[in-house]
C-alpha cells in the first residue's frame, strides 16, 4: 500500500538507530533512542495559499532529513513503522 499525503504533509521513514555507543558498549532496544533522521518517502503537493495557489515542497522523495524528536505522527503500514508530518517540522535536508 502506497501512502500520499495531502497538502504539505510528508511520509518519513526513520534511519535505524545506533545499537552500540561510540565506546562500544552495545544498548538494549529499549535504551536505545529513536533517531532524528530520517528518509522522505512520499511529498503532498505543497501548502495552499489562500488565493488557491500552492507553495512547491522544499522537500523531496529520497532526501535525508532531521527533524525534532516529538515531530509527526508514527503509523504502521505493512509492519513497517512510518512517520507523517508536515513539511514545517522539518529542520533540515542533510546533504
Amino acid at each position: 500500500m502506497k501512502i500520499v499525503p495531502v497538502g504539505d504533509k510528508v511520509v518519513i521513514k526513520r534511519l535505524e538507530s545506533e545499537a552500540t555507543t561510540t565506546g562500544g558498549i552495545v544498548l538494549p532496544g529499549s535504551a536505545q533512542q529513536k533517531p532524528s533522521e530520517g528518509r522522505v518517502l512520499s511529498v503532498g503537493q505543497g501548502r495552499e495559499l489562500k488565493d488557491g495557489s500552492r507553495i512547491q515542497p522544499q522537500v523531496n522523495e529520497g532526501d535525508r532529513i532531521v527533524f525534532s524528536s516529538y515531530a509527526g505522527m508514527e503509523i504502521t503500514v505493512n509492519d513497517e513503522e512510518l512517520l507523517i508530518m508536515s513539511e514545517e517540522e522539518i529542520l533540515a535536508v542533510v546533504g
